[in-house]
């Protein structure tokens, strides 16, 4: 009797599983279709877009969330990560004409190995992580804009630790946000996978310039 309360305990409530079930679904789909806008723009050879992402970016942002609660809210997630996948496209290019693709799949496996570790515990333990958002939060749009001051800056030392800070934010926001969805916080799967896939988008963007600066 005692060994099935704690199995009751520890389960999971119907609508957090619904909400993770249809947050790494959607997940799923969405980076298979920004990876392969990723590759459509090496194959048209698009061009480094630079500062000029954000105008899509924070256009197709501002439009999900204000669909996130309809359907509509869908094809704004898909053309929000489809647009950032194709933004990466030059990116990666560019890492596999000088560095070979070494470099982008070391990145890659370190992107899935830092979700996995990072989800996973807070799956396991359950640890609730609302605290931390404040902190979160301020800490990623703070970098956000000393990112974008750097582009005019060119500081390469300022990169790397700008690096290092998105790697440190993003994965903490991962945990954030499963925690949240397990916890009740978070009950919009639209909204939640577009955190996940950003907080990626970061890491996987940040291990492709740590790696870049170190084969340097």
């Amino acid at each position: 009797m005692a060994y099935d309360k704690a199995i009751v305990s520890t389960a999971l409530d119907p609508a957090a599983v619904k909400v993770l079930r249809n947050t790494y679904t959607l997940l799923a789909m969405t980076l298979a279709f920004s990876a392969l806008m990723s590759v459509v723009a090496i194959v048209v050879n698009a061009p480094f877009m630079g500062l000029w992402m954000l105008l899509p970016y924070i256009g197709c942002l501002w439009m999900v969330e204000k669909n996130k609660n309809s359907t509509a809210g869908l094809f704004w997630v898909f053309a929000l990560t489809g647009w950032l996948g194709f933004t990466l496209g030059p990116i990666i290019n560019a890492y596999l004409v000088t560095s070979g693709s070494e470099t982008v799949l070391t990145a890659l496996g370190g992107t899935a190995l830092i979700f996995f570790a990072t989800s996973g515990y807070v799956l396991v333990t359950r640890k609730e992580l609302s605290f931390m958002s404040g902190f979160l939060m301020t800490g990623i749009l703070v970098a956000f804009v000393a990112a974008i001051a750097n582009v005019f800056l060119q500081i390469q030392g300022l990169s790397l630790v700008l690096s290092c800070v998105f790697l440190l934010l993003s994965s903490g926001i991962i945990m954030w946000q499963t925690s949240a969805i397990i916890h009740g916080g978070e009950r919009n799967y639209i909204s939640a996978t577009v955190t996940l896939y950003v907080m990626l988008y970061n890491i996987f963007s940040s291990l492709l310039a740590l790696i870049g600066m170190s084969d340097d």
